[in-house]
């Protein structure tokens, strides 16, 4: 009899230990949609400029920072923050600064 007990609450233990794994694989997409549409929201801000455009500080850091860097698209926001979408090599990704040249990170 304590056998099939103790058989009983082994196969329960890993039945509710396997329903958690599946919550938690399911759950992921949900945070990763959240993230998204945080960060589309936070990059709507920003509206497209030319490169000309862009202050002398801001052009200066990035070449001293990333020399071999590719300006794909610059843009400003209210706070004169600067988006950069840059390509260094085979990589692509969105640089931030401020007006002097400051890198902030987002």
């Amino acid at each position: 009899m304590k056998k099939l007990f103790l058989s009983a609450a082994i196969v329960l233990g890993s039945l509710t230990t396997m329903n958690a794994q599946e919550q938690k694989e399911n759950a992921t997409p949900a945070a990763e949609t959240k993230v998204t549409e945080q960060v589309t929201e936070a990059t709507s801000a920003y509206t497209e400029i030319k490169a000309e455009e862009l202050p002398a500080a801001v052009t200066e850091a990035l070449k001293k920072a990333f020399p071999t860097a590719i300006l794909n698209k610059a843009s400003v926001n209210d706070k004169k923050e600067y988006q950069l979408e840059v390509k260094v090599g085979d990589k692509e990704g969105a640089l931030y600064a401020d007006e002097t040249g400051k890198w902030i990170q987002k």
